[in-house]
């Protein structure tokens, strides 16, 4: 296939679904990432599309969210990755609050086996996800169901949470930067993150290393609420996920990457329960340095801005 037919088809299928990964699309044209990747830079370059770290997306991020199906397909070996280890935070009895979102849905698949649990959500999916568990209970939203993300939106999900108090929050969103915090495309959506994270002692985001660094139209949580990053190990290219890791560190927030070199031991765990752990930013490697913040159990629970060791992201 001529460069010409591989960037029509791809430009096609991204029009079609509004955002597909690299490797669907290599899988697609019947080539290696490296040379769709290349495709991608130059369909970016005529304002085409937009490249982004796994995939490529529709032009016009402020506007338009993919919807469930192509979310799905993004990033998913590091959801998965970040999903085992923000599981490891949650403690037996434990309650919390979890948001809507794909990596979320890893999230509560890996939480039907924490006994004791009380999980709130808006996500159909997540409550999919954990209607089976044993000593798991699922506390679902009141609200007007939105098909796209399978969430429970509007007043009604928002007034269903006032005078809750849980210990942890768990959302994602489609951008995290450490300006704005973390943000969606979606005004219903970000006004029941909100008000989720009003109800959480500590907010945990769950973010890949592609959605570092992008900014969408309504904020959901500032930088200086959110306690907790778990994301992904970016790889050598990301240089903008790295500088925004950088960034987020230097406001006070606690960095827990996953599959990450150098990642800390992990504490022992109950047979059938994921290890609590905390993962040291990935070092050393030659570039900006990058602190991150104290390991868990260090200090008191929320606790920001911790001294923790130096490591940098950007591979040799």
């Amino acid at each position: 296939m001529f460069a010409a037919e591989r960037r029509q088809l791809i430009l096609e299928m991204v029009r079609a679904n509004g955002a597909v990964s690299l490797r669907e699309l290599a899988r697609v044209v019947q080539t290696s990432e490296v040379t769709v990747r290349r495709d991608v830079r130059a369909l970016e370059a005529e304002g085409l599309l937009d490249r982004r770290h796994g995939g490529a997306v529709l032009p016009g991020g402020f506007t338009r969210e993919s919807g469930f199906p192509q979310k799905s397909h993004l990033a998913t070996a590091e959801k998965t990755a970040i999903a085992d280890l923000a599981a490891g935070l949650v403690e037996e009895g434990e309650a919390i609050v979890v948001g809507a979102g794909t990596t979320t849905q890893e999230l509560a698949r890996r939480l039907a086996r924490v006994p004791g649990l009380t999980v709130v959500t808006n996500s159909l999916l997540v409550a999919q996800a954990l209607a089976h568990a044993n000593r798991v209970e699922v506390v679902m939203t009141g609200g007007t169901l939105r098909g796209s993300n399978y969430a429970l939106v509007g007043s009604g999900a928002e007034q269903s949470l006032q005078g809750l108090r849980v210990s942890r929050a768990f959302l994602s969103g489609n951008g995290l930067t450490a300006e704005r915090g973390l943000s969606t495309s979606n005004m219903l959506s970000a006004s029941v993150d909100r008000a989720l994270v009003q109800a959480a002692a500590e907010v945990v985001v769950l973010a890949d290393h592609t959605k570092l660094g992008a900014d969408t139209m309504f904020q959901t949580v500032p930088t200086e609420v959110v306690t907790r990053l778990v994301t992904d190990d970016p790889p050598a290219h990301a240089d903008r996920a790295v500088t925004e890791l950088q960034a987020l560190a230097d406001r006070g927030v606690q960095i827990s990457v996953a599959g990450g070199q150098g990642q800390g031991a992990a504490d022992p765990a109950p047979p059938g329960r994921q290890p609590r752990r905390d993962v040291a930013l990935p070092g050393p490697r030659r570039g900006p340095q990058l602190r991150s913040a104290a390991g868990l159990g260090e200090g008191a629970p929320g606790e920001r801005g911790a001294p923790g060791r130096v490591a940098d992201l950007r591979r040799r």
